[in-house]
């Protein structure tokens, strides 16, 4: 930690760059930064997106209702590069004003419908579709408490824990302790729950388990800001063989992959318009 200690001024001001990863891309506004046309699919849903967690889970369902036989489900998804600022241009933020991925444009009907936050674009389709959110009331509400569990608890995860463990510019010990709790506690509330059942919110695969797993399931399986053997991952075992039959699932298997370009060959795709670029990207 540095030695020189950080008094905040009585009015924070933006006056330079707060270091990191990401820190060419943040800033303390909001609205497009150039004028850039988004391009057009031919599927009635053209998704904007980039192989985040965030953007997983979208790409997880619709090959979930695909896999289904559920041909209205076809996509169009475009990588957003959010490190060269994509998520600024105009088209993209007239589709999503807060400049995050997913953004998806519905384009089924008469007027075109869009859906950001990705919570949100999971309860749409699965309310469009009528799969992977139950009609009951009394499991519906499990599965919608499961989701914005998710939604709020991952910032900690992600945000807290994997900026200070991962991104920043230096390693502060207190943030980093402070997180660590925060994301182990919620490693323990899934292990507890996933412990009575074999899916999050019981017996069923929903969008709580397409929400929770690109977060909270690759991370126990190592695949997530290298920390596993710093969380001591192994030790929720519940949640491990939870992640690691979700991971067997086809539809798992080809969202992952979806509006990636790091890794392996046969584990990124950068765009994706039918079926068979999967399938090409797969084989490889």
């Amino acid at each position: 930690m540095s030695e020189e200690k950080y008094e905040p001024p009585k009015v924070w001001t933006w006056d330079k760059a707060s270091g990191g990863k990401f820190a060419n891309i943040n800033r303390p506004i909001s609205g497009a930064t150039h004028d850039k046309e988004l391009p057009l699919g031919e599927h009635p849903f053209q998704l904007h997106s980039l192989a985040t967690p965030n953007g997983v889970k979208v790409t997880i369902m619709f090959e979930e209702l695909l896999a289904l036989g559920i041909k209205e489900a076809e996509y169009d998804a475009f990588i957003v590069n959010i490190q060269e600022g994509e998520q600024f241009g105009s088209d993209f933020v007239a589709i999503n004003p807060n400049s995050k991925i997913p953004a998806l444009m519905d384009r089924s009907s008469e007027k075109p419908v869009r859906i950001f936050e990705s919570g949100a674009i999971l309860i749409y389709l699965a309310e469009k579709f009528g799969h992977f959110l139950p009609e009951n009331s009394e499991a519906r509400a499990e599965v919608m408490s499961w989701l914005m569990w998710q939604m709020g608890s991952a910032p900690f995860l992600g945000g807290g824990f994997g900026h200070f463990y991962a991104y920043a510019p230096e390693k502060f010990e207190y943030p980093i302790n402070r997180y660590a709790m925060e994301v182990k506690r919620q490693l323990d509330v899934l292990d507890k729950q996933l412990e009575k059942h074999e899916f999050i919110a019981g017996d069923e695969y929903t969008i709580a388990d397409m929400a929770i797993w690109p977060w909270y399931g690759v991370l126990v399986q190592g695949k997530l800001y290298e920390a596993a053997e710093f969380l001591d991952v192994e030790s929720y075992k519940h949640v491990l063989r939870w992640a690691n039959q979700l991971s067997e699932r086809e539809g798992v298997k080809r969202g992952r992959i979806v509006n990636r370009v790091w890794g392996e060959d046969n584990e990124k795709l950068a765009n994706r318009h039918s079926a068979s670029d999967i399938d090409e990207t797969l084989a490889k």
